[in-house]
Order: C-alpha cells, then sequence, then structure tokens
C-alpha cells in the first residue's frame, strides 16, 4: 500500500498476547515496529497510520504459535528503522537460539566490536522488534536480568516460555516412578 505521493503506508493493529497487548506496524517492506502497551509503554498508531488487522495476519499467526510453543523461529519479512550499527547489533540478536541466552558482551563479540558493550545495550534498549529480534535473550553478564522494555516480569515470561520443558520419563524419574 502507497500514498498518492508513493511514501509507503505504515499500517497497524493490535494483538493480544500472554504478556500483554502489542501494537504492530509496518509497510508493504515488513514489519517494522513490535510495541508492548504496558510497561514503559510504546508510540501510538501515528497520523496517517491506517488500522489493517489483515494486514499483520501472517505476524500474529506466528506470535500465536510462539507463544503456544510450536514456534521457535520467526519467518517474516523485517524492516526496522535503525543505524548500521544497531541493524548489526539486531543481526546478532536475531541469532541468538531459541531458549539461549547471551550477555551484552558476547553481542559485542558477535558483531565485532567487543569493547562496545555499552553502544550494544543502547542498540538493544532501542530495538523496535521484541520477541521477533529476541532482545529478551540478552541478559548481565552475571546472570541477571537487566531492562526490558515490557518490563522483567515480561523478560521472565518469555525466557520461561523458551525454557525446555522436561520430557514424560524426566519427570518420572525426579518423582522416583
Amino acid at each position: 500500500m502507497t500514498h498518492r505521493d508513493s511514501a509507503p503506508l505504515t499500517c497497524y493493529t493490535y494483538v493480544d498476547t500472554p504478556v500483554g497487548t502489542l501494537l504492530l506496524a509496518g509497510c508493504d517492506q515488513g514489519l517494522q515496529v513490535i510495541s508492548f502497551q504496558s510497561g514503559k509503554g510504546g508510540p501510538a498508531p501515528e497520523a496517517g497510520w491506517q488500522e489493517s488487522p489483515a494486514f499483520f495476519r501472517g505476524v500474529i499467526q506466528q506470535l500465536q504459535q510462539y507463544f503456544r510453543g510450536t514456534r521457535t523461529v520467526f519467518d517474516l519479512t523485517l524492516a526496522p528503522e535503525g543505524t548500521a550499527f544497531q541493524k548489526a547489533v539486531w543481526r546478532a540478536l536475531a541469532a541468538i537460539p531459541y531458549g539461549e541466552t547471551r550477555s551484552y558482551a558476547d553481542i559485542a563479540k558477535a558483531i565485532g566490536r567487543p569493547r562496545a558493550v555499552r553502544a550494544v545495550g543502547l542498540a538493544n534498549g532501542r530495538n523496535p522488534l521484541p520477541i521477533v529480534v529476541p532482545c529478551h535473550r540478552v541478559i548481565g553478564k552475571d546472570g541477571s536480568l537487566v531492562g526490558y522494555g515490557g518490563g522483567l516480569a515480561v523478560k521472565q515470561a518469555l525466557l520461561d516460555l523458551e525454557r525446555p520443558k522436561p520430557t514424560k520419563s524426566a519427570r518420572r524419574q525426579r518423582s522416583g516412578h
């Protein structure tokens, strides 16, 4: 969809998830924003954006699968806006496997900038596509939870969702059966 002046039209919708309501926004180039509507809060739709739930059908389906535990990798066209450095950090975040975590130092090393730990933290905090670009998988060097736009409770819930579930045989062994 485009405006008469050929600038891309941004579409948006809201989706309810187990971690709260999310604002989704994007255009023909791809998904640009996932914003928590609680915690620190996020942007509201801007003037000129068009509400279009149908535009996000695939995104919503993949988010629902993720929250059911049946999707571990997203397959979406993404179009985040940011600097070259931020985009490098976001690509490194996207490479963190489901159920694993990394430190800011790990991400800095992954992008070839081992001394840029603070800058990595800032870029992580500006990630416009949380959950899909899994900034929740970045933790403190000591293993502690550190800032998250949706709040630390949401970060913990996402990490818990991704934690491997014990198998039936493992549960039997623990219970002595």
